[in-house]
């Protein structure tokens, strides 16, 4: 199997699957002398990790990180980091009716039809196990973009969306959803135990948002900073649809309306009336919030049979047992930022290289 790697002069691949010894991440391309320990990238896995409510899979894994190589005295050297996650809560018996059967949703036929072959122990490479490397990539890659904020939140989960004037950062930590609106999550509890209770799935977006970022990060037409996040926030499994600031919502709007009007500030420096471009022009940052958003659809494990056909052409139906988010939105939030970061981090260095 190819294309396991990602960026450009940050470059990351992941290995592994989910029911294999362990899984990680090989991170090339980052800069020597940073600061960098286990507990620096823990802090992140321990956000993305499951079993942390009842909203998400029960699966128990400590995901917990070892540094094997690229770091020395506990700082980078610039060579290849190499970061370990052991798998130590697989159930593979839960998988034995589907070895042969093509659940719907999954990639178990695409996988079969392209390789000849598949795991089918929780999908394997194609699992959301997966994420977790990149979780761990991402920690590496925040430690480039000082003076960079990223956080992301939930707001959506299937019909049932926040409401901007209430939104407020802080709040989420305050809650298992990642919600900025406290209400939001209160309505998104009662709802997803409905859901869970009836073995069934929903979907959700997440919002991401990136500051401090200057100005001119990014390269025109075939290396944009909005092609090359989307590109990489499309790979997160269960992703559906990308946008980056209006996104979709700006085929309703006039373009008065749409251009983000520029005055010149106390400071000499351009300042923009409002950010519908999401902080990107051209390919290439303005200096304002980097704001996307990404859609993820329904778990496709649910407990509802469904009709499929198996490896030997014979139609019939599934029910998928085993432990499964019934809302992979929620534990995508940290994954959506650690995407970001890379593509950041990456852009940043490209950046420094053409212009110094």
């Amino acid at each position: 199997m190819s294309h396991n790697t990602f960026g450009h002069l940050f470059r990351v691949t992941t290995w592994g699957e989910s029911h294999g010894p362990a899984l990680g991440c090989v991170v090339d391309g980052c800069p020597p002398g940073l600061g960098l320990s286990e507990a620096d990238i823990q802090v992140w896995l321990d956000r993305r990790k499951p079993g942390q409510s009842r909203h998400v899979t029960q699966r128990r894994e400590p995901d917990t990180v070892e540094i094997l190589s690229g770091v020395f005295e506990g700082r980078t050297t610039g060579t290849p980091i190499s970061l370990l996650i052991r798998n130590q809560d697989q159930r593979s018996r839960d998988y034995g009716e589907i070895a042969t059967a093509f659940r719907p949703g999954h990639a178990d036929y695409t996988y079969t039809a392209k390789y000849g072959l598949r795991d089918y122990r929780g999908g394997g490479r194609s699992s959301a196990r997966e994420t977790a490397a990149r979780v761990a990539a991402g920690a590496v890659a925040r430690k480039i973009l000082d003076g960079v904020t990223i956080r992301g939140a939930l707001t959506r989960i299937g019909a049932h969306g926040v409401e901007r004037d209430r939104w407020d950062w802080d709040q989420t930590t305050e809650n298992p959803f990642w919600s900025p609106d406290p209400v939001a999550a209160d309505i998104w509890d009662q709802y997803l135990d409905e859901v869970r209770k009836s073995g069934s799935s929903v979907g959700a977006i997440v919002e991401v948002e990136a500051t401090g970022l200057p100005a001119g990060w990014g390269a025109p037409l075939y290396g944009k900073l909005d092609s090359e996040l989307a590109s990489a926030l499309m790979s997160i499994n269960a992703a559906k649809g990308v946008e980056i600031g209006e996104g979709f919502a700006a085929a309703e709007l006039s373009g008065e309306d749409n251009a983000d009007q520029m005055r010149i500030g106390e400071d000499g420096l351009p300042v923009f009336l409002s950010n519908h471009a999401g902080g990107i022009l051209g390919g290439i940052s303005t200096g304002q919030p980097l704001v996307a958003r990404v859609a993820f659809k329904p778990t496709s494990s649910i407990l509802t049979p469904r009709q499929t056909i198996n490896e030997a052409g014979e139609e019939v139906e599934l029910r998928t047992k085993g432990r499964h988010d019934p809302c992979v939105g929620v534990r995508a939030v940290p994954v959506v930022e650690a995407m970001t970061a890379c593509v950041l981090a990456d852009a940043y260095l490209r950046h420094r290289g053409q212009n110094g």
